[in-house]
């Protein structure tokens, strides 16, 4: 690698300082990890061509660039927040600036390398508009250049580019995305045979569309069709139409014959007007008389006037003109398009009122008559306005491409459309809408309106009534206003949707397994334990759900707040149900999602990671919307559940959820998991018009089955879900093995003299830290611990409990003493930790339970009380259940679109 760097280096003459500068970029962590900001989805790419995850900071500016760079062959090498670089610049205000700047990339390509920074192109022309010496559009090449960051690049011999929305091909980065499965799979082979059959049929019928070659009898399937195009094999216009949509997808046996197909298919061709002996005498038709063309201008009741090329008019009596058409002498001409409608035409069609359209759609029906030459006989509207409303839709006609367009009076916007009152005292009521009213403070508008009196008498200006100033608080954008007065959190309900205008990628994906999203909420039911039935608290559940299809892929119970446990153990339910991971994973910002096990976890698998925007529900409405299901659906009908608690006031010892409590952890996640994979996938979604299970065969049968990205459920697999340290390795000590977050563990693998004193990948079992595993010799070696006897079963939120407990009890109270691991191993035998950690022992006791149905067995019900569920009738809303007669969980219908 560095000789090739070396090489690359001298080839293009490097200077010396350039050199160094991208030795440091290559040598370099990122030198900042990415947040997204308050509306952007940021994430992590698995890059395949730099063998590390690769930072965005907008799914939809940064993620597609990175897409390019990783499939552009050009492109060498491309590396994420490189150190910072100075730009010096004069602001507006011709103070001169040295601002450090941190580009999105630095890109060594072929023949050049340079620093890339990728922004929308409506923040480029707001940036450019208050730094227009940082930033300045060029119209010779037209694109936005940086000077500051040409003028850095240049001195060492390299670039700085502007990259933005505008560059971005969407249809392509579907279709990058859509295939990136099999572009990570180096080892894709096509049986002869299918392979030779598909070349045959394509051969045979170029421009065959994808829906059709999925549907012809050839014994293939989607993935092979898939993998040749991959292979260059047979040819598809990815920059053309997305693969999801099949039936407009062309498929062509390579390159140049899709262009020989295109060039005789847009070849334009001269469009001659047609002879009909059929003759609409009517205003701006077209005819020819003797070969020559003429225009009907006028149509009278005694006359006709032909235009001809050269501005003459030709007066003829009707009666001849129609006698010259009958003998065939005049004949039509018909040209092949109509004049366009022009967008100005649109623009005022959408701006009419409905009255306006009523108005002008009679105005039409008065003069349609005239325009075919037939005029009433008893017309009761004057000639005069008639002659005004023809004049007007020829006009239009001439003007827009549309006649009905000048019949329209756009009343809705005439009249005086000025403010009534006068300037100085909008002015003085702006400064107190600004500056008194839209505070933090949140001063009542009456008190305000006090203080603008008071300041409108001495400035000596008209003073506003109360009405008008309430008027004009209230013509404020609400959600800024709710947001200077109360923050940006209690203002995001105000927040308008962003509806994107340009094609870009779907949301949901284009086919299952695309995307899934991660989410956690607390189920509205109380549970005891099995042991002893006594009240442990609500349970916290885990979904992951399938974007495209609305699938529920995995559903986690815990009692645990949500942490990167419940994240990687509903990505290992996932893996055993499904045999795979989605492909790109949206999760929200909280702390268990930035986690470096889930982090590694998603990169081995080389699942891109999503981060939804803080505080932005909507972005997670799958999920959330989802957990408003499961509740009304399911969770609702329990006994012990938690609707009642909303109304503190009606909550007595006899209706109190926690002591109607009878379910345990292990049960209700039996029946969640009945209820999220039969119940529920079978069920019509109102979204989709089918079950989520239909739409995901739908979905798998065009986007393919992808064997080769299949994870094999095994001990190997299990072990890449548990966490690691913060370094991911241990050293191997002569004796005592590898030290994993203060205990020792030992393995029989670690007596081999080649082994010892090197580092291993280790990664322990936070429900079980009597064990731990290390990777000896290609292969993960169990490793028991120093303490095993003590340990054994113990969880890590256990024994983080039993220190935090021992430094309590030690006698500096300091919250740094070291707790060594003899110390938490006698404590976690004594009777006192029975007592200190007593709920969270029975926690984890509840949470073997779902293990053992994870693994396909059953949970043992509690000794109490065996639980049931109530039969809800969801009909009438007002009658009371009956909680003596079980409901089937087969007969719950979804209520809820998510």
């Amino acid at each position: 690698m560095k000789e090739q760097f070396e090489q690359w280096v001298a080839r293009l003459q490097i200077s010396e300082a350039g050199q160094k500068i991208i030795e440091k970029v290559r040598s370099s962590e990122p030198s900042r990890r990415v947040g997204g900001g308050s509306k952007n989805v940021s994430g992590r790419y698995p890059s395949r061509k730099m063998g590390v995850t690769i930072q965005f900071e907008s799914h939809r500016v940064e993620l597609p660039i990175i897409y390019q760079l990783e499939h552009d062959e050009d492109v060498l090498e491309f590396y994420d927040q490189p150190p910072q670089i100075k730009l010096d610049y004069q602001a507006s205000n011709g103070r001169r600036l040295g601002v450090l700047h941190t580009p999105d990339f630095f890109v060594i390509r072929t023949n050049s390398a340079g620093w890339e920074e990728c922004k929308t192109e409506q923040d480029l022309k707001k940036l450019a508009e208050k730094n227009p010496n940082r930033y300045f559009y060029s119209e010779e090449d037209n694109q936005l250049h940086c000077p500051p960051g040409e003028d850095y690049a240049n001195q060492f011999g390299l670039y700085y580019r502007i990259r933005s929305d505008r560059e971005i091909n969407w249809v392509l980065q579907r279709n990058l995305q859509f295939l990136e499965d099999y572009y990570r799979s180096e080892s894709l082979v096509v049986e002869e045979a299918i392979a030779q059959s598909l070349l045959a049929v394509v051969s045979s019928q170029p421009g065959i569309t994808l829906a059709e070659l999925l549907n012809q009898s050839t014994g293939a399937k989607s993935d092979d069709i898939y993998t040749l195009i991959l292979q260059e094999q047979i040819y598809i216009d990815l920059n053309a139409t997305p693969l999801a949509e099949p039936e407009r997808c062309l498929i062509f046996r390579d390159e140049q014959t899709a262009s020989a197909y295109k060039l005789i298919v847009e070849q334009p061709s001269i469009s001659f007007p047609a002879i009909s002996p059929v003759v609409n005498i009517v205003t701006g038709t077209l005819v020819s008389w003797d070969g020559k063309g003429l225009n009907i201008i006028h149509v009278g009741e005694t006359e006709v006037i032909l235009g001809a090329e050269n501005n003459q008019l030709i007066e003829l009596k009707k009666a001849i003109f129609e006698n010259l058409v009958r003998q065939g002498k005049i004949t039509s001409l018909q040209t092949p398009e109509k004049t366009a409608i022009s967008t100005e035409s649109w623009q005022r069609f959408y701006q009419a009122s409905p009255e306006d359209q009523a108005e002008a759609l009679e105005r039409y029906r008065s003069i349609e008559p005239y325009l075919n030459g037939h005029p009433p006989e008893n017309e009761t509207i004057p000639a005069r306005t008639i002659r005004h409303w023809k004049a007007k839709y020829l006009t239009a006609i001439q003007k827009y491409g549309c006649g009905y367009i000048g019949l329209l009076s756009h009343r809705s916007v005439k009249g005086n459309r000025q403010r009534k009152l006068p300037e100085d005292t909008l002015a003085i009521m702006e400064k107190f809408i600004l500056k008194d009213y839209e505070t933090l403070k949140q001063k009542r508008m009456w008190e305000v309106y006090g203080d603008l009196v008071q300041a409108c008498e001495q400035a000596g200006v008209i003073t506003p009534s109360y009405k008008a100033f309430t008027k004009e608080v209230k013509r404020r954008p609400n959600y800024e206003q709710t947001k200077k007065r109360q923050g940006r959190r209690a203002a995001y309900q105000h927040e308008s949707f962003y509806w994107e205008l340009a094609i870009t990628t779907p949301r949901h994906g284009d086919r299952p397994f695309e995307i899934g999203h991660i989410d956690h909420t607390q189920l509205d039911v109380e549970l005891v334990c099995s042991d002893t039935g006594r009240n442990l608290g609500r349970p916290w559940a885990t979904f992951l759900v399938d974007a495209y299809s609305r699938r529920l892929l995995a559903v986690y119970l815990t009692f645990d707040s949500p942490s990167y446990r419940s994240c990687l153990m509903v990505l290992r339910i996932c893996v055993k149900r499904h045999g795979r991971l989605p492909q790109i994973v949206v999760v929200d910002n909280g702390a268990e999602f930035h986690s470096v096990y889930f982090e590694t976890l998603l990169a081995t698998f080389e699942c891109t990671k999503k981060q939804r925007p803080p505080a932005k529900a909507r972005f997670g409405s799958v999920c959330e919307r989802l957990f408003g299901t499961s509740n009304t659906q399911f969770v609702h009908n329990l006994l012990g559940n938690t609707q009642i608690t909303r109304n503190v006031r009606q909550v007595t010892k006899s209706v109190n959820p926690k002591n109607l409590a009878v379910w345990t952890l292990g049960l209700l996640y039996e029946y969640l998991c009945a209820w999220a994979y039969e119940v529920y996938d079978t069920d019509e979604h109102p979204a989709l018009f089918q079950s989520p299970r239909d739409a995901f065969a739908a979905g798998m049968a065009i986007g393919g089955s992808r064997v080769h990205r299949m994870i094999s459920y095994d001990e190997n697999f299990q072990i890449l879900t548990l966490p690691t340290t913060s370094e991911g390795k241990a050293k191997v000590q002569v004796g005592r093995g590898v030290k994993i977050n203060s205990i020792y563990y030992w393995s029989n693998s670690f007596r081999d003299s080649q082994i010892e004193n090197t580092s291993v990948q280790i990664r322990y079992d936070p429900f079980n830290i009597g064990i731990a595993y290390a990777f000896v010799r290609g292969q993960w070696v169990q490793c028991i611990s120093q303490y095993y006897a003590e340990l054994q079963g113990r969880s890590e939120k256990e024994l983080k409990l039993a220190s935090i407990e021992l430094r309590k009890r030690s006698s500096n109270h300091a919250q740094q003493s070291k707790v060594s691991a003899k110390n938490l191993a006698e404590f976690l035998a004594s009777v006192e930790a029975q007592e200190a950690l007593l709920e969270q022992r029975s926690y984890d006791a509840e949470v073997k339970e779902v293990f053992r149905v994870i693994e396909g067995g059953k949970a043992t019900t509690s000794r109490n009380e065996q639980p049931k569920l109530i039969q809800v009738t969801f009909a009438n809303t007002d009658s009371q259940a009956d909680e003596d007669e079980a409901i089937v969980p087969e007969t719950l219908v979804v209520y809820e679109e998510f």
